[in-house]
């Protein structure tokens, strides 16, 4: 791995005054943020959450364990459903992953990169409460055929616990109750509830996480290795890879590429360039999805924040304001270097832009670590705990809030429309936010609204599409055509999330972080819905309270926030949802 830092001199001289502060004025910040010293940040117990620190090192010493479990992986074999027997085929043929945010991102990025490797199962990713979605995954493997992962860091979590309850009892259903727990492994921490439920239910194995880890920084403990492991990679070399970004984490500020690229972005987020804009090679395209979560929930609190932005297209240096950084990490040898000239363009036009090259896919294992330390750093430099995260807390409370109302009335709480389009589209909005929108509305259209909320986005701010949709292909593109329309005509930074994964992500900091986002939530009906084994409520109720508790929290802080509520075609909605953002962009 190499990184080049490519930065206006102004900011230049900035990123080198805390390098020296870091070294010098203050005893060297390095060794005291390896002997985990608080102070380096607010003294509000950081120590208890730096035990990824030191993870790869200790999971070095794990390896016969990994390699335990990938012996059972490619042992286990079926016939008419029945574990044990291999007349008929040998190996997991699926790995269904069940977690969210933390425990589900970094297994996504590996499934993404590097595909299904020879001899070992394909890795799945369910991280969505969408009935749809929920549905889609049921649908794609043999369960008879297929191990069950449960992530789950605290196992109390609501996204986990309610899949796992579905999908075991799918299993039942598939190979007898039985044989059930045989299917299915947990990670979570030692005495959560469910390392309880595993024990109890039977599960093949169960492993453990470090409660001194938390779930951001745990892609290189038991929530990322576990996952690689049951996916067929190789645990020695991504660790090895890992080891490298550890070394060279410990080294002064001025040759230390970790705590350069945490000074670079603390510094450039206090002078507000507080946006860090991701590119990639297409072939590692899913990287920013995790560092997503990583910065944002790390950063994004008391009025303070670093907004990530993924999968924006590469535009022309005149799209942009001054309010970005830009990281590019590239694959050598990639299949499209078409980005690099993009890339020089902006560099030219006087962009910060962190220039990152990495010749082989293990090498993203070191640059987890690399990022996780840089975080941590630009933390300190922004003078916040960069390990807890308490705006994810409040919307995990609204949303049991409100099942629960659910379990005693059979329903959710109801809100009045501000606007139902003769489309069949219904607006919502806080009472006050509504009547700015009207007065300011050219037509009494959804067309006409959506343009007066669009012109709520200032210089410096942000435009955030929030669907509480089924994270489909289809879907994910439409949307993404009006979120660059939006960029292009505005000249900000938008974002694109899907929830409930966004909640356990970016979350925090468009709920913690600065005042700077304009909202757009986007829900729809459900044209099929999934029962929950054991609850109440269905799959469709849970991602309902979900999208009305974030949007609860997000008024309650004053953020500028519409939520557009479609019909059970999602496809057909979102047409005429983009069709009204050409109409609000003329």
């Amino acid at each position: 791995m190499s990184i080049r830092f490519v930065l206006p001199s102004k900011l230049r001289d900035a990123v080198d005054t805390a390098a020296a502060d870091w070294q010098t004025n203050n005893a060297d910040k390095v060794a005291r943020f390896w002997r985990k010293d608080p102070t380096v940040w607010t003294s509000d117990g950081e120590e208890k959450w730096l035990g990824w620190i030191n993870i790869v090192e200790r999971q070095q010493k794990d390896q016969a364990a990994f390699a335990a479990l990938a012996a059972d992986v490619k042992a286990a074999g079926f016939k008419s459903g029945v574990p044990g027997d291999r007349s008929s085929s040998t190996g997991w043929k699926s790995v269904l992953l069940l977690g969210m945010g933390g425990s589900s991102l970094c297994p996504e990025v590996l499934s993404v990169t590097f595909g299904q490797q020879p001899g070992f199962p394909a890795l799945h990713i369910v991280d969505s409460t969408d009935p749809a979605q929920v549905k889609a995954a049921r649908d794609k493997v043999n369960l008879a055929e297929t191990l069950v992962v449960v992530a789950s860091k605290s196992g109390s979590t609501l996204e986990p616990n309610v899949l796992k309850q579905y999908f075991f009892e799918e299993m039942k259903k598939a190979v007898g109750a039985a044989k059930a727990g045989s299917h299915f492994l947990a990670i979570t921490d030692p005495g959560s509830k469910m390392e309880k439920v595993a024990k109890a239910d039977g599960f093949r194995h169960i492993f453990y996480g470090d409660p001194q880890i938390g779930g951001r920084f745990s892609a290189l403990s038991n929530f990322g290795l576990i996952p690689a492991t049951v996916a067929g990679l190789d645990t020695a070399k991504l660790l090895a890879e890992a080891a490298k970004a550890v070394v060279s984490a410990k080294l002064a500020p001025a040759q230390n590429p970790a705590v350069q690229l945490g000074l670079l972005l603390g510094t450039a987020a206090n002078s507000r360039r507080d946006k860090i804009t991701v590119f990639t090679s297409p072939e590692i395209y899913d990287l920013g999805a995790w560092l997503e979560q990583l910065i944002a929930e790390s950063t994004g609190k008391l009025g303070k924040g670093i907004t990530p932005v993924d999968r924006e297209t590469i535009a022309a240096p005149a799209v942009y304001g001054n309010d970005r950084i830009f990281v590019y990490v590239r694959l050598t040898g990639t299949a499209d270097s078409s980005q690099d000239a993009k890339v020089a363009a902006l560099e030219a036009a006087d962009q910060p832009v962190i220039r990152i090259e990495i010749s082989d896919l293990y090498e993203i294992f070191g640059q987890i670590f690399t990022w996780e330390v840089a975080t941590a750093v630009a933390g300190s430099v922004m003078g916040i705990n960069p390990f807890n995260q308490p705006d994810v807390e409040s919307a995990k409370i609204e949303t049991r809030a409100l099942t629960t109302e659910y379990e005693k009335t059979g329903k959710l709480p109801e809100r009045k429309p501000v606007l139902v389009d003769a489309s069949g589209i219904q607006l919502y909005a806080t009472d006050a936010y509504a009547a700015k929108l009207k007065a300011a509305a050219p037509s009494q259209t959804l067309a006409g609204y959506l343009k007066a909320h669009l012109d709520q986005i200032h210089p410096g701010d942000y435009f955030a599409a929030l669907a509480f949709l089924p994270m489909f292909p289809g879907h994910e593109a439409a949307i993404q055509s009006f979120r660059h329309k939006v960029r292009d005509q505005k000249h900000v930074a938008t974002c694109l999330g899907f929830g409930p994964r966004f909640l356990h992500s970016t979350g925090q900091d468009y709920k913690g972080g600065p005042n700077t986002g304009v909202f757009l939530q986007i829900t729809a009906d459900h044209a099929v819905d999934v029962e929950i084994p054991g609850q109440k409520y269905s799959f469709g109720i849970v991602i309902d309270a979900q999208a009305a508790g974030d949007l609860a929290v997000l008024e309650s802080r004053g953020r500028r926030a519409l939520r557009v509520h479609l019909g059970s075609d999602v496809a057909a909605g979102l047409k005429l949802l983009g069709a009204a953002f050409d109409a609000a962009l003329k």
